[in-house]
């Protein structure tokens, strides 16, 4: 069964002509996906459209079946999709808006050595529609209705994002568009531990997303030893390709960097780090590790974060600490799916 969340209003309006409706029932569908409605809401179709269209397509992708709110305020969202898997995201209340995290697999292929997210491997990638309804899924649940309440997106939850590139990109397009929930680019950060080839794509294809790159280490030889694809990409290569989508898109480099002492936060690791960020809008977010015991890979004390940022700061490298959300509820990704999948919710 088809997700008409996968279509744009223009593509919607070709369908529904195909069919010998007219375009403007296609507009007032939309409208109602939009919203995240079921075609039993849609009050303003006719009851025979509404049952047509229920019999041939899909207005729902996911269902949220577990909410957990943290201390801090974020929830956690367990979806359940169509076909039985499950994924999960994220909602964060800052002081400028409400964030959404969205997965754009389900699981992933990377195998990173300190994300829960890639523990079993790759099981598919999401459809553009599917990553669609969990923004749409959530701003509904905040009572956003005809009304947006989501004013920023993450692509963070599980999955590499541009390992599903063509329906990652197709989302953005879709959920930027003004026939829709309208989400500038500029309020959308994508998430990647480094596929080259795929950010020169993305650069000429004319996206303005903000692009973070999952680092972690200063050295390839470290960096092979926690993320596998680092024996496909070097730093360098990394560094050179977000030079390039910065001097298309105007947009700054944000680099992920999670904190593990007496691994990655030397004096060396200090000075390489100002080199790969110099000359160029960059900046460090460093990351205090959420624990996964699968990996039990250690972190660093909040102490010693904050000395190590100061450092950054002091060698003239743009740096802060991620403020940590949602760590009570399982906050990083792949970590609730995991336990719903061994019973432990």
């Amino acid at each position: 069964m088809e997700f008409l969340h996968d279509y744009s209003l223009a593509e919607l309006k070709e369908k529904f002509s195909a069919s010998g409706l007219p375009a403007f029932r296609a507009k007032q569908t939309y409208e109602w996906l939009t919203r995240y409605a079921d075609f039993d809401e849609m009050s303003n179709l006719p009851a025979a459209l509404r049952e047509t269209l229920k019999n041939s397509f899909c207005a729902r992708p996911l269902e949220i079946i577990k909410t957990l709110i943290s201390r801090d305020g974020t929830r956690k969202y367990l979806y359940e999709l169509a076909d039985g898997n499950v994924i999960e995201g994220a909602l964060m209340k800052q002081e400028y808006g409400n964030t959404v995290c969205v997965s754009t697999q389900v699981g992933c292929r990377m195998g990173c050595g300190f994300c829960a997210s890639g523990i079993g491997g790759l099981v598919r990638n999401l459809t553009a529609g599917e990553i669609l309804a969990q923004v749409l899924a959530v701003n509904k649940d905040l009572g956003g209705g005809a009304d947006r309440k989501i004013t920023n997106i993450v692509l963070m939850g599980s999955g590499e994002p541009l390992d599903n590139y063509d329906e990652v990109t197709k989302f953005l397009r879709l959920v930027s568009s003004p026939d829709g929930i309208n989400i500038s680019e500029r309020n959308i950060s994508l998430s990647t531990c480094g596929l080259v080839d795929k950010i020169y794509k993305f650069a000429d294809e004319g996206f303005k997303a903000n692009l973070s790159v999952s680092l972690h280490a200063t050295t390839d030889e470290y960096r092979r030893t926690v993320m596998p694809i680092a024996r496909k990409y070097s730093i360098a290569e990394i560094v050179k390709a977000v030079k390039y989508y910065f001097n298309k898109s105007g947009r700054r480099i944000i680099f992920e960097y999670t904190m593990l002492k007496d691994v990655n936060m030397s004096d060396d690791d200090c000075k390489r780090l100002r080199k790969l960020t110099a000359g160029y809008p960059s900046h460090v977010n460093l990351i205090m590790l959420n624990y996964v015991k699968e990996k039990d890979v250690k972190g660093c004390t909040v102490e010693e974060g904050e000395a190590f940022c100061k450092k950054l700061n002091e060698a003239g490298v743009s740096a802060t600490i991620r403020k940590s959300k949602g760590a009570d509820v399982g906050g990083a990704c792949g970590q609730l799916r995991r336990k719903y999948a061994e019973g432990e919710l």
